[in-house]
């Protein structure tokens, strides 16, 4: 009963979110796909997203218990890009390519009803990459407990919000292009030319298809992901989960405009919508609106 209700939310949801923002959003967004039948990445310009910001709280946790041995660990791998790296802790709804620098307004203009506060439970770190065989890039994630009514709002929502962020897209991300391409399940590149994007929800044929995994990102990496590499970080992420065996309750309670880098690394934020009240801050003057 549950699980036909949440469905049915879902797809009211997606049908509300593509009647009022596809059509506008696509009307002045020329998409091209043709990055898809190349070998090499596209060049990156601007990649937008809406993510939730990880709460103050579970970032004091990670930096006590695991930040110093992640640091560690990457220079040991001499893996000193990915050491310095910037990132805003986050969980991640969708990402977009866009070199339009209005974007973010179109996203928040084209934003679906939002969920209520999310709580949830980080927890079991792994390592995934783009795709397998693609070599890079590759990630050292936390994942997020995939049951309760909360999850269940979080893929609803993902599904919305895909629907209506989407089309404002210019082509494929660029990590999804080239060799992460080539290597992909051909439902994972049926999204990409679709969503420009694969991991994330979709209607087809009046049925919610879910690829969606919400997690938090510790490592982002674009060097080769050698099998000497994998159980490097495999080994780390078992010793990660000794040390948080009972992961992190939190709850989420606002999600973010921001910008990203090729990899998924949020550079900055720009505007974050209170899941209580609606209300939009934007990051760079500090100014609060009502949606």
């Amino acid at each position: 009963m549950a699980s036909r209700l949440t469905n049915h939310i879902a797809a009211t949801l997606v049908a509300g979110a593509s009647a009022l923002f596809s059509p506008v959003a696509s009307a002045d967004v020329a998409i091209d796909n043709s990055a898809l039948s190349g070998t090499a990445f596209r060049p990156h310009q601007r990649t937008f997203g809406l993510v939730y910001t990880l709460p103050k709280e579970v970032n004091e946790t990670l930096d006590a218990t695991i930040k110093g041995l992640l640091r560690e660990k990457l220079l040991n791998a001499k893996l000193d890009t990915e050491a310095q790296n910037h990132n805003i802790p986050h969980v991640t709804v969708v990402h977009i390519h866009s070199a339009d620098p209005a974007t973010p307004e179109k996203m928040l203009k084209a934003l679906p009803k939002l969920p209520p506060v999310l709580n949830v439970t980080l927890k079991n770190f792994y390592t995934t990459e783009a795709a397998k065989g693609a070599g890079q890039p590759w990630w050292l994630d936390l994942g997020i407990v995939k049951e309760g009514e909360s999850f269940e709002n979080m893929m609803a929502f993902n599904t919305a919000a895909t629907a209506a962020l989407t089309p404002l897209r210019d082509g494929p991300l660029p990590r999804c292009t080239g060799p992460v391409y080539a290597n992909m399940s051909d439902a994972a590149k049926e999204l990409v030319k679709t969503v420009g994007v694969s991991g994330v929800n979709v209607i087809r044929d009046g049925k919610e298809l879910r690829s969606y995994n919400p997690h938090n990102t510790l490592v982002y990496s674009n060097a080769k992901f050698t099998p000497e590499l994998q159980k490097y970080w495999n080994q780390t992420a078992a010793e990660f989960n000794q040390i948080l065996p009972n992961g992190i309750a939190t709850s989420l309670k606002s999600v973010s405009i921001v910008e990203l880098g090729f990899a998924g690394n949020v550079l900055r934020e720009i505007y974050r919508i209170n899941l209580q009240d609606g209300s939009i801050l934007n990051v760079a003057t500090g100014k609060i609106a009502m949606k």
